[in-house]
C-alpha cells in the first residue's frame, strides 16, 4: 500500500519549480511495489490542487522490470510477416479481410492526450514490439519488398520513419533485417525513407553506420550472405562504411573469412583509402587469408604490404598463423595442406622478409612455430633458411633454437635433415637457458629415432652438461625404471646406446640425495605399486587361459586313441613319432610355464608380501608367460603338421610358416631398434666391433627374452 513517511529518500528526487513561490501543504507518498502505482495515480487525481504531492519510487529491487513497450499481438505480427499491405491496413482499421473485429487488440492501446482517437490507437499498435524487440517495421523489412507499404501515404509509411532507427534486443535495425535476407528492394526503400526524413543529409549515413551488439553494420549482413548488389548499394551511399567498426571485425575481414573475393574487391574499389582491414582479437584480413586461399593472400599483399608485420592479441603475425596449420588425418588432405602452407609462407616472406624476425608474446619466432608443427616442416624450414640464413640462430624466450623445439615436440620427418651436414655444427650443440642441448632433450623425451639421428652426426657432443650438471647419459640413467628391466624398453636401449657410443656421466657425487630425490623416491614407490596392480590383473587372465588350453590338449590327443582290445589300449595312436614327442614336450612346457606364471601373479597380487617381492614375481611372471606363449605356438604348429603331413604336406608346411610369423612379431620391435642403432654406432665406434656386438645382442635377446628384476 501507499504509505506516508518522513524518512530521507534514497532515490533521485523530483523537484518542481514554478515561476513564483507558493505556500502550500506537502505530502510524501512512496510506492513499495508495482501494484501500488495505480493507487498512486488515483490518489493524485483526487488530491486538492492546492496540495503539493512529492512522489518517489521505492528502493526495493525485487520486482521484475516491465518491458519498455507493450508486447505485440500475434495477429499484428502475422499480418506484418505476411508481406501483405492490405492485411495490415485492415487490421489497423479495426477488422481483417474476413470482417472480424480486432477491438481486443485496439483496446490495449493507450488513450490519446488529444486528437483523433482512431488514429492514435492505430499508431499505438505500431509502437508494440515482439519478445525479441522487433517492431512492425522489422517484420516488414524481413518479409516484404515494401512496394505497397511505402508508396501509399498511409499510416505505416508515416510511422516507419519513426521506427527506422529502432533496434531490437540484438541491436538490429530494420535495415539489418532487410540486408540479412538479401532484400535489395526493401534495402533501397529504407534508404530512401531515411533520405526523405526531415531533409537531413546525414540521416542516411547515420542509418548505414548503426551497429548492432556484435558491432556489425548492415554492410556486414550483406557480406555474410554474399550479396554484392547490396554491398555496392551501401558503398555508393557511404564510401566510408567499410571502415566500421573502428575496432573488431571489419566487412573486408568477413569477406576474406567467407572467401568472397568479388565482394572484397568491391569494398576495396569503392572505399578508396578509407578501408578497414581489422578483425577480431587484434587480427587483420591477412590472418584470415593465409588460412583460406593463396589467391586472397596475393590480393591483400598487393593492396597493403604492411599487413604482414601486424600482430594480433597473441603477438602472432600472419606468418605465424600460416605455418602453424595442422594437416588433416587423410594423406591426400595432409599433402595438399603442406603444399599450400609452404607456398603461402614463402609468398609472405617474399613480400616482407622482416616478418621472419617478429616474435609472438611467448617469444617464438616463425621458425620456432614451424618446428613445433605436428606435420612435416622440412620444406618450410628450408625455405626460411634459404630466404634468410641468419634466422637459424634465433632463440625464443627460453633460449631455444628451432632445433630444441624440434626435439622437444617429437616430430619425425625433419630430424634427418636437421641432424645432417646441411646445418652448421654449432647450432646442434647450442644450449638453452637451462643448459640443455638437443641431445639432452632427445634423451629426456625418450625418442630413440631422434637420438639415433644425433648420434649419427659425429660433430654432436655427447658430454656437455646442463645447469644441473647432467650429461645426456645422466638423464638416461635417471629415466631408467627403478624395479623393472626389459630388453625392448626404450629407456634401456637409450642407456645402452649412449654407453656404447662413448658417452660419459657428469662430474657429480654419486648417491648424494637431494630433497627432490627423496620426494621422487616416494613417488616411485607409489608408481611401482600401481604398476604391480595393473600388471597382475592384465597378465593373470592370459596365464590362466594358456594353462587351461594346454591342460585340455594333454587329454585330447591328435589322431585319437587305440582300442581297448589292443596291446596298448587307450594310448595315443600317433605315439612314437618324433613330431608327436615334440608336440607333447612343447605342450608340457606351455602348461608348466603358464602355471608358474599364475603362481607368480598370485604372489605379486597379494598384499602379504613386500613390494620388492611382488615386483620380482611380476617380472618373473612376464618371463614365464612369454615362454609359455612361444611353446604354445610351437605345439600348435607341430600338432597341425603331424596330422596333415601324411596327406597334405605343403599345407602343413604353410601352417608352420604362418605360426612362425607370431614369433617374429613378438620381436619385431627389437629388430627395428637394432636397425636404428647400427648406423650411428658404426659412426661412433669401429665397424669391426659394431656388427658382431649387434648380432650377438639380437640373438641373445630373441633366444632368452631377457627380463628380470633390477
Amino acid at each position: 500500500m501507499a504509505s506516508t513517511t518522513r524518512e530521507e529518500p534514497h532515490a533521485s528526487q523530483i523537484v518542481a519549480s514554478a515561476s513564483q513561490l507558493v505556500n502550500m501543504e506537502a505530502k510524501m507518498v512512496v510506492a513499495t511495489c508495482p501494484d501500488h502505482c495505480q493507487q498512486l495515480k488515483d490518489m493524485l487525481t483526487k488530491e486538492d490542487p492546492s496540495t503539493m504531492v512529492v512522489v518517489m519510487a521505492s528502493g526495493n529491487k525485487t520486482s521484475t522490470p516491465k518491458p519498455p513497450s507493450p508486447v505485440m499481438d500475434p495477429r499484428l505480427l502475422a499480418a506484418a510477416c505476411s508481406g501483405s499491405f492490405h492485411d495490415l491496413e485492415s487490421l489497423l482499421n479495426g477488422e481483417d479481410r474476413r470482417g472480424t473485429s480486432y477491438g481486443a487488440i485496439r483496446s490495449s492501446a493507450r488513450h490519446p492526450a488529444s486528437g483523433d482517437e482512431e488514429s492514435f490507437l492505430s499508431e499505438s499498435l505500431l509502437d508494440t514490439r515482439t519478445i525479441g524487440g522487433d517492431t512492425v517495421l522489422h517484420a516488414i523489412a524481413t518479409h516484404s519488398n515494401g512496394e505497397d507499404f511505402f508508396n501509399k501515404d498511409g499510416l505505416v509509411n508515416r510511422k516507419a520513419k519513426n521506427l527506422l532507427f529502432v533496434q531490437n534486443t540484438r541491436g538490429d535495425t530494420p535495415l539489418h533485417c532487410a540486408a540479412r535476407v538479401g532484400n535489395v528492394q526493401m534495402v533501397s526503400r529504407l534508404i530512401d525513407l531515411a533520405r526523405e526524413e526531415g531533409g537531413n543529409a546525414n540521416r542516411v549515413k547515420d542509418l548505414l553506420e548503426t551497429e548492432n551488439k556484435k558491432k556489425w553494420t548492415a554492410l556486414h549482413e550483406a557480406v555474410r550472405i554474399g550479396n554484392n548488389d547490396i554491398v555496392k548499394l551501401f558503398m555508393q551511399e557511404d564510401s566510408q562504411l567499410a571502415s566500421f567498426p573502428k575496432g573488431g571485425e571489419s566487412p573486408l575481414y568477413l569477406a576474406i573469412l567467407l572467401e568472397e573475393k568479388i565482394i572484397a574487391e568491391s569494398l576495396y574499389e569503392m572505399s578508396g583509402d578509407d578501408l578497414s582491414y581489422s578483425g577480431p582479437n587484434g587480427q587483420n584480413a591477412l590472418h584470415a587469408a593465409v588460412l583460406r586461399d593463396k589467391g586472397l593472400t596475393e590480393m591483400l599483399l598487393g593492396w597493403n604490404n604492411a599487413l604482414t608485420i601486424q600482430q594480433d592479441d597473441n603477438g602472432s603475425t600472419p606468418l605465424h598463423l600460416c605455418i602453424s596449420v595442422v594437416a588433416g588425418s587423410r594423406p591426400i588432405s595432409a599433402h595438399k595442406t603442406r603444399m599450400t602452407r609452404r607456398s603461402t609462407s614463402l609468398l609472405l616472406l617474399k613480400a616482407n622478409p622482416d616478418a621472419l624476425y617478429l616474435a609472438d608474446n611467448d617469444g617464438s619466432f616463425p621458425i620456432h612455430v614451424a618446428a613445433a608443427a605436428l606435420v612435416d616442416a622440412t620444406d618450410v624450414i628450408k625455405g626460411f633458411l634459404k630466404e634468410s640464413p641468419s634466422c637459424i640462430g634465433l632463440c625464443d624466450a627460453r633460449g631455444r633454437t628451432f632445433i630444441h623445439v624440434l626435439f622437444d615436440k617429437k616430430p619425425t620427418w625433419p630430424i634427418d635433415y636437421t641432424c645432417g651436414k646441411q646445418l652448421p655444427t654449432w647450432i646442434l650443440n647450442m644450449q638453452d637457458n637451462d643448459g640443455n642441448t638437443a641431445l639432452h632433450l632427445a634423451v629426456q623425451s625418450g625418442n630413440l629415432r631422434m637420438l639415433c639421428s644425433l648420434l649419427n652426426n659425429g660433430d654432436v657432443h655427447l658430454n656437455l652438461t646442463n645447469d644441473e650438471g647432467e650429461t645426456p647419459l645422466d638423464i638416461a640413467r635417471r629415466n631408467l625404471p627403478k624395479r623393472f628391466v626389459y630388453n625392448q624398453r626404450t629407456e634401456e636401449i637409450i642407456d645402452v646406446a649412449l654407453s656404447f657410443a662413448g658417452a660419459k656421466c657428469g662430474i657429480n657425487r654419486r648417491g648424494y640425495l637431494k630433497e627432490n630425490d627423496i620426494v621422487q623416491a616416494r613417488q616411485d614407490e607409489i608408481d611401482t605399486m600401481e604398476n604391480v596392480k595393473e600388471g597382475t590383473q592384465s597378465l593373470c587372465i592370459g596365464s590362466v587361459i594358456i594353462a587351461t588350453m594346454t591342460f585340455g590338449a594333454a587329454f585330447a590327443m591328435p589322431g585319437g586313441y587305440r582300442a581297448d582290445d589292443h596291446t596298448n589300449g587307450g594310448t595315443p595312436t600317433l605315439a612314437g613319432r618324433y613330431t608327436f614327442d615334440a608336440f607333447i614336450l612343447a605342450n608340457a612346457l606351455a602348461f608348466t610355464f603358464s602355471t608358474m606364471a599364475t603362481i607368480c601373479l598370485m604372489i605379486s597380487g597379494s598384499p602379504l608380501y613386500s613390494l620388492n617381492v611382488r615386483a620380482n614375481n611380476l617380472s618373473m611372471a612376464f618371463h614365464c608367460l612369454s615362454v609359455s606363449i612361444t611353446s604354445l605356438v610351437a605345439a600348435f604348429a607341430l600338432g597341425t603338421y603331424m596330422l596333415l603331413a601324411p596327406v597334405a604336406h605343403k599345407t602343413a608346411i604353410a601352417v608352420c610358416a604362418m605360426s612362425f610369423l607370431i614369433y617374429l612379431y613378438q620381436n619385431v620391435q627389437l629388430a627395428e631398434i637394432c636397425s636404428l642403432l647400427i648406423a650411428p654406432c658404426c659412426r661412433r665406434v669401429r665397424i669391426v666391433w659394431t656388427f658382431p656386438v649387434a648380432a650377438f645382442t639380437f640373438v641373445v635377446c630373441i633366444l632368452f627374452n631377457i627380463i628380470g628384476p633390477k
